[in-house]
């Protein structure tokens, strides 16, 4: 997935990624072509394929592109040296607040994951499952030293990935409630849900 290099490459590669994330997350994948995409960039057709040889490429480069910089958001958190419990209130605050920020991406990785061709969809899968990972150590974590009650793991880290992530299907910056109010009542849900004993303040 390399791309054309120099620094008018590398902005037109860049528009080029927002212009296919945005078209991909307002019409879909298959309803997308790329000279729908080159006439958005303000490219000829011919001259995309200079920065990504099919449709296919630009798919997978978003969603992997996505999640590498999930993980290393993610460990710059360092949260091994916190309680399980504590662990646990980071990873729902930094997931919203990771995800509100990036709906199109968020909604593309999950509704165009099924477009991926098998050796694509191997590649995404498994960074998924690398953060998945992280969320089921903190939960293991707390299981092993009695914070949690969790009657499988890994049932309950994909119930609260699901549930953190369904807000990014609903919030709106200028809705009811604040986004502070939202990670708070998420925190407290979370928590609840594994078992967790949670002081006044959360």
């Amino acid at each position: 997935m390399a791309r054309t290099t120099g620094s008018n490459g590398e902005e037109t590669a860049r528009k080029i990624d927002d212009v296919a994330l945005k078209l991909f997350a307002q019409k879909g994948y298959a309803a997308v072509s790329m000279r729908e995409i080159a006439r958005e960039v303000g490219v000829q057709a011919g001259a995309l394929y200079n920065y990504s040889p099919n449709k296919q490429d630009l798919l997978a480069r978003l969603l992997i592109e996505h999640m590498e910089a999930l993980l290393a958001a993610w460990t710059g958190e360092e949260t091994d040296k916190l309680s399980a419990v504590d662990a646990l209130k980071a990873f729902v605050l930094f997931h919203i607040r990771y995800h509100v920020e990036r709906p199109d991406q968020v909604f593309i990785s999950y509704m165009e994951l099924r477009n991926l061709e098998a050796d694509n969809f191997s590649r995404v899968e498994k960074l998924r499952q690398q953060y998945e990972r992280a969320l089921k150590a903190i939960l293991q974590r707390g299981q092993d030293d009695g914070s949690f009650n969790i009657a499988d793991v890994h049932v309950a880290a994909m119930a609260i990935l699901a549930q953190l992530t369904g807000v990014t299907t609903w919030y709106r910056a200028k809705g009811r409630l604040s986004q502070t109010k939202i990670e708070e009542i998420y925190t407290q849900l979370v928590c609840q849900s594994v078992g967790a004993q949670l002081s006044e303040e959360i």
